[in-house]
């Protein structure tokens, strides 16, 4: 996002079950660090027990060395989208149109740190919490979170 400063770059982990955004980082770069920050917060934020997956688009700070060191340190496999299969990447796409269009496009931002805050605001006090989705049957992504324990079919033993 465009600053007075010069520009702010947000990167972002995102449940895709939930469309929760589950780890987050802004910088003033686009350096291999950035992800890795967002990742690193996601991780933090979930403690996974298991393996789980992180699917990004082919850009180099995804497909790096140190990225791939700190996804194989916490157990989390990478995955990459087909080259030029746009819709392999649909849920952050989404995302990242609908903050530019409810948050970052309606107004200028004259410093990094008031556009990290109001991007901090946006996605842990709306987004996640009260946004609904229509993907999610009109639930915010806590929300259905916290129902999910109760749409989750038991297993019945014979």
């Amino acid at each position: 996002m465009p600053t007075w400063e010069g520009w702010l770059y947000l990167a972002t982990v995102i449940d895709i079950a939930s469309r929760r955004v589950v780890g987050w980082a802004t910088a003033d770069h686009l350096r291999t660090d950035l992800p890795a920050q967002a990742l690193s917060n996601a991780i933090a934020a979930r403690r996974p027990t298991g393996s789980v997956i992180f699917h990004s688009d082919r850009g180099c700070q995804y497909t790096s060395a140190q990225y791939a060191r700190l996804a194989d340190r916490n157990g989390v496999l990478l995955s990459v989208g087909g080259r030029g299969q746009c819709w392999d990447n649909a849920v952050a796409e989404s995302f990242f149109a609908t903050i530019k269009t409810e948050l970052l496009d309606r107004r200028a931002w004259p410093t990094r740190v008031a556009a990290r805050a109001a991007i901090f605001d946006w996605i842990e006090g709306w987004y996640n919490t009260r946004r609904r989705h229509s993907t999610l049957d009109y639930m915010s992504p806590a929300e259905y979170e916290a129902t999910a324990q109760l749409r989750r079919p038991t297993s019945k033993v014979a």
